[in-house]
């Protein structure tokens, strides 16, 4: 039987992921994106509308897994690109650090943050975009909401998983949420 050589480096089969998830946590980035004015204050936040497995539409951040040997920024613009395009030119610091860590349980109410389908440990960054924002993927649409417009109870409603939480962390991390 000839060996099978794997190209595709730190991904994993949905069985295996599946089994790896049930055993262990698995980590995550969250980005939030902002449209900053000229002296860097936020005056936008981007949220993506994106369609639930069960069906269900939701808001939601840009997030995804870290790859096996991929650096955290990497894994950053990775998913930037994935869920906005190839020309929404996020400006990542050349030292990242997140805003806060959410963990996220398969058990409600262990946190505010819940994923059904595992333990995530997700590192959140607040990452400024100046380029065209074209949703792609499994992202329906992605739509600018002011600071208070993000933190309304009308947003935060559209938001799931605990993602409305961690929306308005970054909102308070950046001087936004009144």
């Amino acid at each position: 039987m000839a060996e099978m050589t794997e190209t595709a480096h730190g991904w994993l089969a949905p069985e295996e992921l599946e089994s790896i998830r049930s055993r262990m946590p698995i980590l995550y980035v969250d980005a939030v994106p902002v449209r900053v004015d000229e002296s860097g204050a936020v005056t936008h936040v981007g949220l993506l509308l994106r369609i639930g497995a069960d069906g269900t539409v939701s808001r939601a951040l840009v997030s995804g897994r870290v790859l096996y040997h991929e650096r955290i920024r990497d894994a950053l613009l990775r998913h930037l690109e994935k869920d906005l395009g190839p020309v929404a030119l996020p400006r990542i610091p050349a030292s990242p650090q997140p805003f806060t860590v959410a963990e996220y349980f398969p058990t409600q109410d262990v946190t505010p943050y819940h994923d059904p389908r595992q333990h995530a440990v997700s590192l959140a960054y607040i990452v400024p975009v100046a380029g065209d924002c074209r949703p792609r993927q499994d992202a329906l649409d992605l739509e600018w909401f002011t600071p208070g417009e993000a933190a309304s109870p009308i947003v935060q409603q559209e938001m799931t998983g605990g993602q409305g939480v961690l929306l308005k962390q970054a909102l308070a991390y950046v001087g936004r949420l009144s």
